[in-house]
């Protein structure tokens, strides 16, 4: 049960070294422990998927699992329409949801455009994206997990079953500091736009990450497209707490409307 195994392996390295720093003080943690131990927690997370996709890799597929995943890792020759998906996709919705919001309401301009140090925002968002969502967590989501389900299912289910699971991953970080990001917000609240972007808006991209890496063999463009989802969410975000639910859902909304297109578009290719 190697997908099953794979799993287990994550949760319990990403879980387990969160709940080292998150139990002394409870769940949600207190602001101040959030503040001074994030980073400890990034780490374990990351390290979840990134050490169980090699692990499971050599486990499963010995010396030449190894070298299929770095030749994926470095296919690059895929066609400049793939390399637009990939690098366009998450960060253009995320924009067009936040600046169309904006309108609307201030609380919805995109948190480049209102923080104070936004040199700063663009660093954690570029280096969150790049190195811990695209790299590490790659290495074991389409590293690993995706092409061993894909051997019974088809790029939909596929998509679907590791898009959940990683929204599930997200939720003990998420639970943990969600009393300091929240800030003054209503707390509930704050909760409800965190499951709507693991639950609602991951699982829609997901599906896509599958459909991409299924037509280009390419990891490395796979864990582009993760990361510059990663960095546009973090950089464009708004300040606002109380936004939070909103534009996440209506991201969510534009990401399977972007599935449904694919889907009506190329249905085999989501079928196969």
């Amino acid at each position: 049960r190697p997908v099953l195994s794979y799993y287990a392996l994550v949760f319990g390295i990403s879980w387990g070294g969160i709940l080292v720093l998150a139990v002394p003080r409870g769940i949600p943690g207190p602001p101040e422990d959030v503040d001074r131990l994030f980073m400890y927690a990034l780490a374990a997370l990351f390290a979840g998927p990134a050490i169980s996709g090699l692990v499971m890799t050599l486990l499963v597929g010995g010396r030449a699992g190894l070298s299929d995943l770095a030749r994926r890792m470095l296919r690059w020759r895929v066609g400049a329409g793939w390399w637009a998906a990939a690098l366009l996709t998450g960060p253009a919705l995320v924009a067009a949801v936040l600046f169309g919001l904006s309108l609307y309401s201030p609380d919805f301009t995109p948190g480049l455009l209102t923080t104070e140090d936004p040199a700063a925002l663009l660093i954690l968002g570029l280096g969150a994206g790049l190195i811990g969502g695209g790299l590490l967590e790659e290495l074991g989501w389409t590293g690993f997990a995706v092409p061993t389900l894909r051997q019974r299912y088809g790029t939909f289910t596929t998509g679907l079953v590791v898009g959940v699971l990683w929204g599930a991953w997200h939720l003990l970080i998420a639970f943990w500091s969600s009393r300091a990001l929240a800030g003054e917000a209503d707390l509930g609240g704050f909760i409800a736009g965190f499951l709507a972007f693991y639950f609602v808006a991951l699982p829609a991209y997901r599906v896509l990450l599958v459909w991409l890496h299924d037509q280009t063999a390419s990891l490395l463009l796979v864990m582009l497209m993760h990361a510059v989802l990663s960095a546009s969410t973090v950089i464009l975000q708004p300040l606002a707490a109380n936004s939070h639910l909103t534009w996440n859902l209506l991201l969510g909304v534009a990401l399977w409307t972007v599935v449904a297109g694919v889907a009506l578009a190329k249905p085999e290719e989501l079928r196969q």
